[in-house]
C-alpha cells in the first residue's frame, strides 16, 4: 500500500488513494495512511456473524468513496463471491507466489520446499477462486540454495513493490485488456520483472 501511494505521488500519476480500510483496527497501514491525510477505516470482521455481513459492511464502506480500483494490500481475508462480483473488473490482487502455484498461505515455504529454482508474486484481477484470476505482472526470483522462508520472502517484496504500482498505474490510465484469462499491456511493456 505504501509503495503504492509512494509512487503515485512521486510519479504523477493525476490519481490519488482516496482511502485506506483494514479489517484489523491497529494495522499499521492505517496509521501511515492517516498520517499522509489519506481517509481510513476499519471494520472488525469478527463483529459480524458471517463473511456475507462483513463484505456487505466493507463494500459500504468502499463505495462511500467511490474508487475506480480497489487495491488489495495485506488484506488476508477470503472475499465472498458477491463482493468480488460487485468490484468485478475492477478488483486487483497481489499473491506472493507465481500464480497459479502455491495459492493461499505459507507461499515461499512451499516453494522452498518443493525444490523450485525460482518463486515470486503475482499481481492478478480478482476472482471468486482463491489467488486466481487473469494475471497483470508478475515478479521473478531466483529461490537459493540457504534460503528460508524470510530471506526468500524479503526479496520477493522487493519485487511485489515494483510491480504492484506499476500494474495500478497501468489500469488507471486504460492501458490493460483483459482478453478471457489473459491480461495484455496495451502499450507492449514487460509483464514480467526479473530481479
Amino acid at each position: 500500500m505504501q509503495a503504492i501511494v509512494e509512487r503515485c505521488a512521486q510519479e504523477a500519476w493525476g490519481a490519488e488513494v482516496v482511502a485506506v480500510l483494514s479489517n484489523k483496527a491497529d494495522a499499521s497501514g492505517l496509521a501511515w495512511a492517516a498520517q499522509r491525510g489519506i481517509a481510513t477505516a476499519a471494520i472488525d470482521h469478527k463483529s459480524f456473524s458471517s463473511r456475507e455481513g462483513f463484505d456487505e459492511a466493507l463494500a459500504q464502506a468502499i463505495d462511500q468513496h467511490a474508487p475506480d480500483l480497489v487495491v488489495l494490500a495485506g488484506f488476508m481475508r477470503i472475499l465472498t463471491a458477491g463482493f468480488v462480483e460487485h468490484y468485478q473488473g475492477r478488483l486487483l490482487n497481489i499473491h506472493p507466489s507465481l500464480l497459479p502455484a502455491f495459492p493461499g498461505l505459507h507461499t515461499h515455504r512451499k516453494a522452498i520446499e518443493a525444490g523450485c529454482v525460482v518463486a515470486g508474486a503475482t499481481v492478478h484481477f480478482v476472482t471468486a477462486d482463491l489467488d486466481h484470476g487473469p494475471i497483470v505482472a508478475q515478479a521473478v526470483v531466483p529461490v537459493l540454495p540457504n534460503d528460508d522462508e524470510d530471506s526468500l520472502a524479503a526479496r520477493v517484496l522487493v519485487g511485489e513493490h515494483r510491480i504492484y504500482p506499476q500494474a495500478v498505474r497501468w489500469f488507471l490510465e486504460g492501458r490493460l485488456q483483459v482478453q478471457g484469462c489473459r491480461v495484455r499491456q496495451l502499450d507492449g511493456e514487460p509483464q514480467s520483472l526479473m530481479l
